[in-house]
């Protein structure tokens, strides 16, 4: 009895740990778009600035409370769009301190004209004639000094009703209080938003993006025609990490060991009378080990023969593994990466009836990540690429990444997305600017309203390699009502890298 309650609360534990591991994977997946990480940024970030400045204010008794709204306004502009025009920490501080500026001045030629002072009355009354002034100050001097920001006229106008100024307090003492605090809360919000987007925001691929800290352990599977460009394609992904290595596989199966077998037993018999065949069971099985070995030995031969061309053109580790089929390629080939701490496969592509064989299909179902490279060019150097992506997200991620590491630090990066109304042409272009931003390299980003077949069939032999998404984020309906774009492009004169991103 106690047995099986300890058996039923392990189970209930490790189905725990499953789930918990699969919300951070999904919550992973969730914040790797910029948009939702700019929104829990703000969500998180801004409030806990505002309540800082309060709480110092509230110490101090310096800054005044009218201050707070456009200082709240202008710290969600900054965070909201850290790529905008306004997202620039001198702008935003000169531009609410010289609102507040502004607006100081405009109370000075109030005081000193026949401008009425509402805050020398118990009414709060603004003259009409000294807000224009402020506006108009605001707007120009903000023009002219390249400091624009829209809240400088929230902190220009709130200067005219500042509790800071009486008919006791001097100009003087007033921009001390109201344009001196200004500064100061305008500054600590800068400070926390230059430090945010220096050391988090821009190396958000560093920190969130997955493939930029792993995939470099690279397992190919040698087969088909193209294994080697397979090869060398898999080399410069993984040599663009430090820690990179090549694994080459090869899988023998029971029919060339079945015929190595034969070979031998024909090559041992003495008569031609003697069926070669008709042997002991116990020989029988020496020779069956024989041939596997010999099999084997063959295939590590021809694996060390690439690897060796792997190493001396990359500079690339590389080891090599023979495996025996038992259990279908696929499978082979998944739980060898596992054994070997391979993290991406890289397999040549392959198709069966006009669609994905069931060996690169069964690649695709697993949570590991998979490249199918089609070879047509034959060439192992990559230096223009072009990565077409419908959408933001891990999957575009990673193929930028890849594509990057293929051409080098030399290599011209593009990066595309088709659209059907030319109303979708900025939010797209938004799009393309948040995927490239987080990456150390220079992107051409390309927008079109033809379709990606079109786009790619005129695009693509100005380029060495086209990256495009395997499509296994999305749901099979979704699948069959738009066919991934690989499906659309096969005719297309141009190396192909399908990308498959796991969890």
């Amino acid at each position: 009895m106690l047995e099986d309650l300890r058996a039923r609360y392990h189970a209930i534990v490790s189905r725990l740990r499953r789930a918990e591991r699969r919300e951070w994977r999904e919550f992973r997946r969730w914040v790797e778009d910029t948009k939702n990480l700019v929104h829990l940024s703000v969500l998180v970030i801004v409030p806990l600035l505002i309540a800082g400045v309060t709480a110092i204010a509230n110490a101090e008794e310096l800054l005044p409370f009218v201050l707070f709204p456009p200082l709240a306004s202008g710290t969600y502009s900054l965070f909201a769009d850290p790529e905008g025009k306004y997202a620039s920490p001198l702008s935003f501080v000169g531009g609410l301190t010289t609102g507040a500026l502004c607006g100081t001045a405009a109370i000075v030629v109030a005081v000193h004209t026949s401008l009425r002072n509402p805050l020398t009355t118990t009414e709060l009354v603004v003259s009409p004639v000294t807000a224009a002034i402020a506006v108009f100050l605001t707007g120009a001097v903000t023009w002219g000094l390249m400091v624009e920001q829209p809240s400088a006229f929230s902190t220009a106008l709130l200067a005219l009703i500042a509790p800071v100024f009486t008919e006791t307090t001097s100009v003087g003492t007033f921009l001390l209080q109201y344009a001196g605090s200004v500064f100061v809360a305008s500054g600590i919000v800068a400070s926390a938003f230059y430090l945010w987007k220096r050391n988090f925001y821009q190396q958000r691929a560093r920190y969130l993006y997955q493939t930029t800290k792993g995939d470099d352990h690279v397992l190919v599977p040698v087969r088909g025609e193209t294994a080697e460009e397979t090869a060398m394609f898999a080399g410069r992904i993984a040599g663009a990490h430090d820690a990179g290595k090549v694994v080459l596989l090869d899988i023998v199966s029971d029919e060339e060991i079945a015929s190595a077998a034969d070979a031998i037993l024909e090559s041992e018999a003495t008569t031609p009378d003697v069926d070669p065949k008709a042997k002991p069971e116990g020989e029988a099985a020496v020779v069956e080990n024989e041939a596997e070995e010999q099999v084997a030995g063959q295939a590590a031969m021809r694996l060390e023969r690439l690897a060796g061309r792997i190493r001396t053109k990359l500079g690339v580790p590389c080891e090599v593994v023979v495996a025996s089929e038992v259990g279908g390629p696929a499978n082979v080939t998944l739980r060898t990466a596992r054994e070997v701490n391979c993290d991406l496969v890289v397999t040549p592509y392959e198709e069966e009836h006009g669609s994905l064989s069931p060996f690169v299909k069964q690649l695709f179902d697993d949570p590991l990540d998979v490249i199918a490279f089609r070879s047509c060019s034959g060439r192992t150097r990559w230096r223009r690429a072009l990565v077409a992506v419908a959408r933001a997200g891990q999957n575009a991620h990673a193929m930028l990444d890849f594509a990057q590491r293929v051409t080098g630090r030399a290599g011209e990066l593009s990066v595309c997305s088709c659209i059907d109304h030319e109303s979708q042409r900025r939010p797209t272009e938004s799009m393309l600017l948040d995927l490239v931003d987080p990456f150390d390299a220079t992107f051409e980003t390309r927008v079109s309203n033809s379709s990606i077949r079109r786009f790619l069939t005129a695009n693509a032999p100005q380029y060495d390699l086209v990256v495009v998404g395997a499509s296994t984020d999305r749901t099979a309906a979704s699948r069959f009502i738009a066919p991934p774009t690989f499906e659309k492009i096969r005719d297309i004169d141009c190396d192909v890298a399908i990308v498959h991103r796991g969890a």
